[in-house]
């Protein structure tokens, strides 16, 4: 690598080549190797050939502003965006995002190396994934067609406005406790993702039906259509359907994608009470906190916007 030269240094060359010295013995004397010599004349001699120590440490310096090199990010900036890490658990690349639109610039790969290089651990537990990741295999199922609910509406019947770009269209599901004995019923309005989640007494039709109903009352007006999956807790839909005014839909058997919004939602749920978490022992109360700090969490799809904001903006 090229060796950059102070400039005393370069003052000195420039005395010993006005003395007529030979560059070898002036390589020794100055302590460089002659071949950072022969660039250093070549560089930064004058138009005429001509070399000067002034003029060849102003070049020098002219040429190191130009040289694109990675700032260092301040160590207020590192701690603030780990504390919304430890406080808020946001993804790095939701603070990176949030920070960003308050004039704050960091990277969101700057976040993840201090969660790498956290050799305690700490910071690792507050990222959704726990910097685990798992590549599944897919399998092909077979479908017989079949369902259990009855005078079930398909998803390929849903208008094609409920795409996601229009508010009002809900997303349903049930994230199961231990055992099977416990659950959670999650909604989520596709525009903004917000989210709202209530304990289930029972998995029976009816008892979920009500629940989404209670969940959904304070917004009838602006629900337009609710897509769900094939459980047979959602057979009780048409009560929904003429309680709430919307129309419940059902996905394809085995494709989760079709409702996305929900599932990520069951994922930063599964956050904070992981698989294997009996509900009964959890309360509502703890449930509620978990549901306002995910609706605080910022999102890319919302241009670093919260869904809280965002869906009080779009409800008024």
């Amino acid at each position: 690598m090229y060796k950059q030269l102070t400039s005393e240094q370069r003052s000195q060359i420039f005395a010993y080549l006005q003395d007529g010295i030979a560059r070898k013995i002036i390589c020794e004397r100055v302590g460089i190797s002659q071949s950072t010599l022969c660039r250093e004349l070549k560089r930064n001699s004058g138009k005429h050939g001509k070399y000067t120590w002034q003029l060849a440490h102003q070049k020098a310096m002219e040429r190191r502003e130009r040289i694109c090199t990675n700032r260092r990010t301040p160590s207020w900036i590192v701690h603030k965006a780990l504390r919304l890490l430890r406080e808020e658990d946001w993804s790095p690349k939701q603070i990176s995002g949030y920070l960003g639109l308050k004039g704050i610039n960091i990277s969101h790969e700057r976040i993840y190396r201090e969660v790498r290089a956290d050799e305690t651990g700490e910071l690792r537990a507050h990222c959704r994934h726990k910097m685990k990741y798992r590549r599944h295999k897919g399998h092909k199922r077979k479908t017989s067609g079949r369902t259990l609910i009855p005078n079930r509406i398909s998803i390929h019947q849903r208008p094609a406005e409920a795409d996601g770009t229009r508010f009002g269209d809900w997303e349903m599901d049930l994230v199961i406790g231990k055992g099977q004995k416990s659950a959670v019923l999650t909604m989520t309005e596709r525009k903004t993702n917000m989210f709202l989640q209530s304990k289930l007494t029972s998995k029976k039709p009816d008892v979920v039906a009500r629940t989404a109903w209670r969940l959904l009352l304070p917004y009838k007006a602006l629900v337009l259509t609710i897509t769900t999956d094939n459980g047979s807790e959602f057979m009780d839909h048409e009560w929904l359907t003429k309680h709430i005014g919307a129309t419940v839909y059902f996905a394809d058997p085995f494709c989760s994608g079709q409702k996305g919004a929900v599932e990520n939602a069951n994922k930063l749920l599964r956050q904070y009470f992981p698989k294997g978490t009996d509900f009964r022992e959890v309360e509502q109360a703890d449930l509620d906190k978990v549901q306002a700090k995910i609706n605080r969490r910022p999102r890319e799809k919302l241009n670093f916007s919260s869904p809280l904001e965002l869906f009080i903006k779009l409800f008024r």
